[in-house]
């Protein structure tokens, strides 16, 4: 024990020497070095810390500044914070610092390839794998976890059940039966829009001014609403039962939409109505619509209406949602990723040999008038989609400018195949094939669009599809390839162009781009 004492004392002695030294030189938040002393058999692990450590402890939660300097390192470049909204809006910047760890990158992995970048995809994918070789399953046990999947029971009606328990066979876990659909819109006719309720009695009742209205004048707000917007129209029927009930069933509303222009079917068009360069069609290329009216035709009976209701179509509510139409509110984008080898160099000692994974866009955007613009580039959406409007074709840009993208642009003009009614014929007077319907015909300039007479013209044959999870609903959001081809004027052939690597073209909103466009 006396050696013990006087070895503390020692200690002590040599502390109480060093802060004299420190505080005489004008220190302040020096520290001191306390030398190593050996444990006692008796003096647990958590016992206290000496007085001159707690003492700068204290001094750090006081004046925490005084003990380093504040860095930033999750500032992002505003550039990458762009989305397909308007023009110039940017998303809130995020709190994104670099990735540490191996979930990290595989998050920023699975990023970069929903966006296309394959290349970046990789190299996150490689730093993560390297990292953790099940990080995959920390991804999928984070993101998917099992309590997320409805898990359905294998015996919906067990023979050992009570007497009085209803049987669920007729029950469906994904929701009513579809013959019960329209009865329980049904049940909502009678139903007035609903007040909010008051938390407790003594609450003042809260005025709603809607509940008021008469219906004419109700139904005449959603038609304007769907005029606008008719996505914002269709989110209305979640608001309560009476407004899915007149979105369900106010068919009035559904054949101004489904024949208005905005986005129904009277801005579909089923014949050529200009030219390639956006100009009004010559008397020899327009269609023999024209033709009719100097015959002379024993049978004047007229045209049946090819947008009156049918079996096929029953209502027009049905008939906008089913039948191909284009979408003019956004921009069909096709991404195309594939993988070519390399070349080794002489200077270079490895022994595999390199790939190079190239990633293009392909853009097209469809105009009410007939016309449409083309567009192959490497850039990203968000630095084109803004900027793929009439006037950017064409315009020669500078090369600093963000709208140079739009240099290499092809004007063209499209069409929908499925009209009976008319008989067409192309740029040259050869004939063309109607099509079943969906079939969209897109006649776009050729590489030599900047010449004085140019003469090759590309064609392209797309189909009108569905995709996403939910393809019912989401309706003509895709375009797949049929043909692509090349015209020469001068020889009058036609040359087909391979597409080996090339993808379909999903449409994505922009919402810079106005019903008038």
């Amino acid at each position: 024990m006396a050696g013990d004492t006087a070895e503390e004392l020692e200690i002590f002695r040599q502390q109480w020497q060093q802060e004299v030294t420190q505080r005489a030189k004008g220190a302040t938040n020096a520290s001191v070095n306390i030398p190593a002393r050996p444990p006692r058999p008796s003096q647990s692990s958590s016992g206290a810390a000496p007085p001159l450590i707690r003492r700068q402890t204290r001094e750090a939660e006081e004046y925490p500044e005084d003990l380093g300097e504040e860095s930033h390192h999750d500032l992002e470049d505003k550039d990458e914070e762009r989305r397909l909204g308007e023009a110039g809006e940017r998303k809130h910047p995020s709190n994104k610092r670099e990735p540490r760890s191996a979930l990290d990158h595989y998050e920023l992995a699975v990023e970069r390839e929903s966006e296309g970048s394959l290349g970046d995809s990789l190299n996150h994918y490689r730093k993560a794998y390297r990292l953790d070789a099940g990080v995959d399953r920390i991804y999928k046990n984070k993101h998917f976890p099992p309590s997320s999947f409805k898990s359905k029971p294998t015996n919906p009606n067990p023979s050992n059940a009570a007497v009085t328990v209803p049987n669920p066979a007729h029950h469906s876990l994904d929701g009513p039966p579809a013959s019960t659909i329209s009865e329980l819109i049904a049940s909502f006719s009678s139903l007035p829009i609903p007040v909010l309720e008051v938390p407790t009695d003594k609450s003042p009742q809260p005025s709603c001014p809607l509940s008021t209205i008469p219906s004419e004048i109700l139904i005449n707000v959603l038609l304007q609403t769907a005029i606008i917007d008719v996505a914002s129209f269709a989110r209305l029927s979640l608001v309560c039962k009476r407004f899915a009930y007149l979105v369900a069933t106010e068919d009035r509303i559904w054949k101004r939409v489904c024949l208005g222009p905005e986005f129904g079917f009277s801005a579909m068009h089923y014949n050529w109505t200009c030219t390639i360069t956006g100009g009004p069609l010559p008397l020899s290329v327009v269609d023999l619509d024209a033709d009719l009216d100097s015959l002379e035709l024993s049978d004047t009976t007229p045209l049946p209406d090819p947008f009156a209701l049918s079996p096929t179509y029953p209502s027009y509510r049905y008939m906008f949602q089913k039948r191909p139409r284009l979408r003019f509110n956004g921009c069909y984008i096709s991404t195309v990723n594939y993988i070519r080898p390399g070349g080794n160099t002489a200077s270079q000692v490895t022994w595999n040999t390199p790939v190079h994974i190239v990633t293009y866009y392909r853009y097209l955007r469809f105009f009410r008038d007939g016309g449409c613009a083309s567009l192959l580039t490497t850039s990203e959406p968000a630095d084109v989609v803004h900027y793929l409007t009439k006037e950017n074709m064409h315009t020669r840009h500078a090369g600093g400018l963000p709208s140079a993208v739009m240099n290499n642009c092809l004007r063209g003009r499209w069409k929908l195949s499925g009209d009976p009614y008319h008989t067409t014929t192309g740029e040259e007077g050869h004939k063309e094939e109607v099509g079943e319907e969906g079939t969209i015909h897109i006649e776009t300039e050729g590489a030599d669009a900047g010449h004085a007479n140019p003469k090759y013209i590309y064609k392209m044959a797309l189909q009108l599809r569905s995709a996403g999870r939910n393809a019912g609903a989401t309706r003509n959001n895709k375009l797949v390839w049929m043909g692509y081809w090349s015209y020469n004027k001068l020889t009058d052939d036609w040359a087909e162009f391979g597409l080996k690597n090339d993808k379909a073209f999903f449409w994505s909103r922009v919402k810079s781009y106005g019903i008038g466009e």
